[in-house]
Order: structure tokens, then sequence, then C-alpha cells
């Protein structure tokens, strides 16, 4: 089922002009859509919601989207499956996910975040969390398609204003944050730092991420951009300190 709640009768396009940030909202619990869509219509957002997996990767390969909400029980296509789609397409690789499950264990929120998703929210949870997430990642992103510039980094590319990464002329998907992550560090080449200074810095003022999320997103980005993982020569560990940048320009 598809449903869009707009605040104006305008044609889609006609909102990039006033500003409003569409959220795809994913879920199959009517009560959740309701309360998630009343929330963020408040803060001035346009949501379409849909209640299954493959409606929704059919929406995003047609539509534009700031933002996705995607539970992971889903009927038809399992979450996880549908955020592992979403990162390999190019229209839609780049679009910031937070994922909305039931599940609260560590395991899962790991391979959420390991499977590209940007935050994780746990149900049930409060609406005024949910808007503070939604309006942190949507900040990250934003930041980080504002940059300008390419740096390169031993074998990387990273060019700051298409927001892409490359490395030996191939392309390599990251994450808004995982994206950031690297640039943050790129940009400041040989100092370390602290899970929680990069916590400050990447993920800014959003006070709900946990010192875990960094070694999730460190790890995941060194399965993508280091020749060998388990012995990285761009991002490295300082032991009991911190991670760094190292690589010649």
């Amino acid at each position: 089922m598809l449903i869009t709640i707009l605040f104006l009768d305008f044609a889609h396009p006609i909102l990039y002009l006033y500003g409003m940030k569409r959220i795809l909202l994913v879920d199959d619990e009517p009560d959740i859509v309701s309360l998630v869509s009343y929330n963020l219509k408040k803060e001035g957002f346009v949501v379409t919601a849909v209640d299954e997996g493959g409606e929704a990767l059919d929406l995003a390969k047609k539509e534009k989207f700031d933002l996705i909400l995607l539970d992971l029980m889903l009927p038809g296509i399992h979450g996880m499956e549908v955020c592992r789609i979403l990162r390999a397409r190019p229209k839609t690789k780049h679009i910031p996910i937070i994922m909305l499950t039931a599940k609260g264990d560590e395991v899962d929120r790991v391979r959420g975040l390991e499977t590209g998703a940007d935050d994780y929210m746990t149900k049930p949870f409060s609406p005024r969390e949910l808007i503070a997430r939604v309006k942190a990642v949507l900040r990250r992103s934003g930041d980080s398609r504002m940059q300008e510039e390419v740096l390169s980094v031993g074998s990387l590319v990273i060019n700051k204003n298409t927001f892409s990464v490359s490395k030996k002329s191939k392309a390599i998907d990251l994450s808004a944050t995982e994206f950031r992550l690297l640039l943050y560090l790129a940009e400041r080449k040989g100092r370390i730092f602290s899970r929680e200074q990069l916590l400050g810095s990447v993920w800014k003022d959003e006070s709900f991420v946990e010192p875990r999320t960094v070694d999730v997103h460190i790890r995941r980005l060194r399965s993508q951009i280091e020749d060998n993982p388990s012995e990285p020569n761009i991002i490295k560990t300082k032991r009991g300190i911190g991670y760094y940048c190292e690589g010649n320009p």
C-alpha cells in the first residue's frame, strides 16, 4: 500500500523549491506508520509510506528521496535485503537509511550498520528521539554532499564534489556516514582520534550514537578500501587510543 502525505497540493518537483525533504517510510505496522508520519509532518517533512520491501525498492528507483526509514521485519523482501539492494544501486546508494526494528540485540544492530544503514532504532522509540536522529542523519549527509575538491590518500581518490570514492579507477560504494568518516580522517592524515572525538565530529551533536558504532563503520570502511582489511594501510588503529589515516598523498 502506498501512502503519500503532503502539505501542499503540488507536484513532487515543486516541493524542492520550498526546501521540503522527502522521506520514504517502509513499515507494515499501521500504528507505527501513523505515529511516525504525523510527527515527521509536524517537522515539515513530506512522507511517503509503503508496507512492502519490493514496493519500497520500486518507488526508490522511480522517485527521489532524502532519507529512508526502513523496518526489518517486512512481508516479502526482508528489510536487510532491501538495504543491500539500495546500497548496490547507483541511484540510491547515497540515500541515508535509518533502520527501525523490534530487534534490539547488539548483533542485529551491528548487522544493520554493516549492511549499510546510517543509524538504527529499536522499537518502541520516542517520536522526539526519531526526529532528532532523522535531522542528524540528514545534516551529516547534507554536509558531505556540499564538500568540494578532490583528495588523494594512497591509491584512493576522494571526490568531495560528487560524494564519491575510487581506488585505482574503480568506484567504491560508501554510505553517507562512511564517506564522511573517511573524509574526516583523510583530511587530517596522521592525527589520531578517539571514538568519542569521531562521534563528536563525524556524528556531530547526535547524542544517541554509541561508541561501538564507530568501530562498526571503521570495520566496514576497511573492508571496502583496504587491500587487506586485517592489515590496513589507510585507516589504522593506535591501540588504546583511536584511529588515524595513513597513506602517501
